[in-house]
Parts: C-alpha cells; sequence; structure tokens
C-alpha cells in the first residue's frame, strides 16, 4: 500500500444555529473528531479531497447549491500521532491540514462508512471542543462562530 501523503482536509459539519456533527474513529473508540482525509495524489485540489472526504465519510454531497463547502484559507501544521506514523513515508513526522466547513441541515442524512466510523453525534459548537480528541479539529470548531455568515 502506498504511503499516505501528508497534506489533508478537516471538514467542520456544522447547522446555522452552530451544532457541530462528530463522528467516532472505528480503530480508536471514544476519538471523536469531525470529517478528516488526506490528498489521493500530490494534484488533488483541495475542494475536490474536501468533497470526497465528506460524502465518503457521512454520505453528504457537496452540491455546490444548496450545500456548500466553504474553504477557510486556513492550514494548520502538527505532528502525526506517533500510533498513526507508519502509514506515512519513513521520516514523515508532520501533517499540513487545511480547514473547510459546510452548513447543513439538521434532518440530513448522515450515512457512516462503518470500516471508519461507528457512530456519530450532534452537539453544540462548545461541546464539540471538548469532545475532539485532536486539538486543531478543537481549535477549528472553536472559531466557528467567525466563519458563519451572519
Amino acid at each position: 500500500m502506498p504511503h499516505k501523503i501528508p497534506e489533508s482536509v478537516l471538514v467542520l459539519i456544522h447547522t446555522s444555529d452552530m451544532e457541530v456533527l462528530l463522528i467516532e474513529r472505528a480503530d480508536r473508540p471514544g476519538f471523536w473528531q469531525s470529517v478528516t482525509g488526506s490528498l489521493d495524489r500530490l494534484d488533488e485540489p483541495l475542494m475536490v479531497t474536501a468533497a470526497r472526504e465528506l460524502f465518503e465519510e457521512t454520505g453528504i454531497v457537496a452540491d455546490g447549491d444548496t450545500i456548500r463547502l466553504h474553504d477557510w484559507q486556513l492550514s494548520n501544521v502538527y505532528e502525526i500521532y506517533p500510533v498513526w506514523r507508519h502509514r506515512y513515508a519513513p521520516g514523515v513526522t508532520h501533517n499540513t491540514e487545511h480547514v473547510f466547513s459546510v452548513c447543513v441541515p439538521r434532518d440530513i442524512p448522515v450515512t457512516l462508512s462503518p470500516r471508519e466510523h461507528t457512530q456519530y453525534a450532534w452537539l453544540s459548537w462548545l461541546e464539540a471542543a471538548d469532545r475532539c480528541f485532536s486539538s486543531s479539529n478543537a481549535e477549528a470548531i472553536l472559531q466557528l462562530p467567525r466563519h458563519i455568515a451572519p
């Protein structure tokens, strides 16, 4: 299996009243997060990666009309957790994560990829930030009020 590319997206899924959808990792029970995923290839546009990961992990389609991805133009560089470093080329220790969000209706159907996630929960944005295991994910959620259109 080829090594993962150390460049990824983080997609915050939220409602207009700032409820945030979190999903629990299948490989790490108790680890809650937003949608995340790496580029499939070096030249894959970030918006394409975000839309692909959103669909793969939740079944939600960013159609560009009613469900639009918003690129925050924000990137975080963080150290890859040691437990997941084996997925990357030898010597790769850091990942660059690009933040996106998408506003959806609260009753949108969510279909999890059972290989990746076991359950989901809608939480207030502050509760969601508290539940995330990833500090960059929690920080992005805390910035959500600045990125929601009035």
